[in-house]
């Protein structure tokens, strides 16, 4: 049994297949090098038939491109019953797509060959086998992916089995058991993976869906009955419910299991390719992921902390620099004298929990939750306020006016916002058009702070959300306005409340810019914590 397990990425296959998730060409390019970079063995790029254009795309220009690691696999079905190999459609244009590897699926379950495809169990078997040594003649290396072979296997497992061993006499390299449906126990997995290994002759892997939520379980399982490989996607994505979430099964692999698939050095880039994957399918960041989400390392309860901060691995599974993230602690009024001078110490170095600044801080943090604000999520915010009440800040620009114009008739809107600081000692005035006073006043505050401080250009929103807190006073309401920005690098949060929601926004925007500021420590930062020591 190899120590060694190849993953396969079926990210721009399977994962664009997900609900609210449509890669351009540009998009696969992307993402395919980012996955070559960190290490996975396969990357399927998609079906490339006549109705597809983009896959095909894909794959042409893929071909002319180098990747250092990861072989580019074109993936398709076994021939259409009644058709040649030689004839058959799918198969040739698999073969048109030149790819050292093809991957083909074909029907396990009985169900399947009898209604879907309409065909009998016997042509079925033919089918696999044929389809597969047709590829292999051409030269081409066959993971062959059983589908629904568990469903199949649980209704008539010397059928199931059949179909297998029918790949396995057309010459396929690997034999893939698929839990398409996703249903599958992980009890059930172990049984029927550890049936299947006494009658194959080649190596196997694994393909599961998460519509029981047993994705990465029956993955693992299989991993440890001695599966060569793991198709997955990064994040989950997939139809339904998704796919196999290779975030968290290469980190299991890699550090519960002892085995090697991408290599320890390159676990650490796995938070970074998850959040960057996420950026280029346009979803919202899983926060919760496990291993990679944001707050995977994040404590909150003081009982928590207190531990964390005495022994990591009291409240820590792994070191969180093993895959990228890092530990945080979060504020709220569940905070404890311990959370906060774990904060603060970053700040000032040396800080007690019995000095001043911090039974300030905290009291500052207590009376603003009691507005409404909330800092756990809000963690640029929170280094804004926690300076001003250490003496450690100065205002990068002060504000002189802000106002919002909206104009609808019959046929348009038009929303403007102007913005009138002074930024260094010179007055920024500023006007700037948007979607809607928000994104206005949004436009109109870099446009004016921009010429002084260039590296806001990096940033830009990745979340914007409202909450109403006091929904019995109607549209007079206040409400909390919580945005998450980016600068490519890092992501923050920050937040504003106001019974405004124009107000409330541009607490938050401005605490954002000026969070970006701090961070990258600007002279005017520098200079102003100086002078305060």
């Amino acid at each position: 049994m190899s120590d060694v397990v190849q993953i396969f990425d079926s990210t721009l296959r399977d994962g664009a297949q997900a609900e609210g998730i449509s890669f351009s060409v540009e998009d696969k390019l992307m993402i395919a090098h980012r996955l070559d970079d960190l290490g996975v063995h396969y990357i399927e790029g998609g079906w490339p038939n006549p109705t597809n254009p983009k896959d095909l795309e894909f794959f042409l220009r893929a071909k002319g491109q180098a990747f250092k690691h990861a072989r580019i696999t074109a993936f398709g079905s076994t021939r259409r019953a009644g058709n040649r190999p030689e004839d058959d459609p799918t198969l040739n244009t698999l073969l048109r797509a030149e790819t050292e590897v093809v991957t083909i699926f074909g029907k396990s379950w009985d169900l399947h060959v009898k209604e879907v495809l309409r065909t009998t169990l016997d042509e079925n078997l033919r089918l696999v086998e044929d389809s597969v040594a047709y590829l292999k003649t051409h030269g081409r290396e066959v993971v062959y992916d059983a589908e629904h072979f568990f469903d199949g296997y649980k209704n008539d497992p010397k059928y199931a089995m059949a179909t297998l061993l029918a790949a396995q006499e057309g010459g396929a390299a690997i034999l893939v058991l698929c839990d398409t449906n996703g249903g599958t126990l992980t009890s059930e997995a172990y049984e029927i993976v550890e049936a299947v290994k006494k009658e194959i002759g080649i190596p196997f892997g694994i393909h599961t869906h998460n519509d029981a939520g047993m994705g990465v379980a029956n993955t693992i399982a299989a991993v440890e009955l001695g599966a060569a490989q793991v198709q997955g996607t990064i994040n989950g994505y997939g139809e339904r419910c998704g796919n196999a979430n290779l975030c968290a099964i290469i980190p299991t692999i890699e550090l519960k299991l002892s085995k090697t698939c991408i290599g320890r050095q390159k676990l650490r880039e796995l938070m970074e390719v998850s959040r960057f994957v996420s950026e280029l399918a346009n979803v919202y960041h899983d926060h919760r992921q496990p291993y990679v989400g944001e707050s995977a390392f994040a404590h909150k309860g003081g009982a928590h902390v207190d531990g964390v901060m005495k022994v990591a691995r009291s409240f820590e599974h792994i070191d969180p620099e093993l895959v990228g993230n890092s530990r945080r602690f979060l504020v709220s009024d569940q905070s404890g004298g311990g959370t906060m001078v774990h904060k603060l110490q970053k700040l000032k170095p040396g800080l007690k929990k019995t000095d001043p600044e911090v039974a300030a801080v905290l009291a500052e943090v207590k009376a603003k939750e009691n507005e409404g604000y909330v800092f756990e999520a809000a963690e640029g915010s929170f280094e804004v306020l926690a300076r001003k009440a250490m003496g450690l800040y100065r205002d990068p620009f002060e504000l002189i006016s802000y106002r919002t114009v909206v104009l609808k008739d019959d046929r348009q809107m038009q929303v403007e916002a102007i913005v009138k600081l002074r930024v260094n000692g010179e007055v920024q005035h500023t006007v700037a058009e948007g979607d809607g006073p928000v994104n206005a006043l949004d436009r109109a505050l870099r446009k004016a702070l921009e010429g002084a401080y260039p590296s806001l250009r990096q940033v830009h929103l990745e979340d914007y959300k409202v909450r109403v807190l006091s929904s019995g006073d109607g549209t007079a309401a206040k409400v909390r306005v919580l945005i998450e920005s980016s600068d490519g690098k890092d992501v923050w949060g920050t937040v504003g409340v106001s019974e405004n929601l124009i107000e409330a926004s541009w607490i938050a925007l401005v605490d954002s810019m000026s969070y970006k500021l701090l961070k990258d420590g600007v002279a005017g930062m520098e200079k102003a914590a100086h002078v305060a020591k």
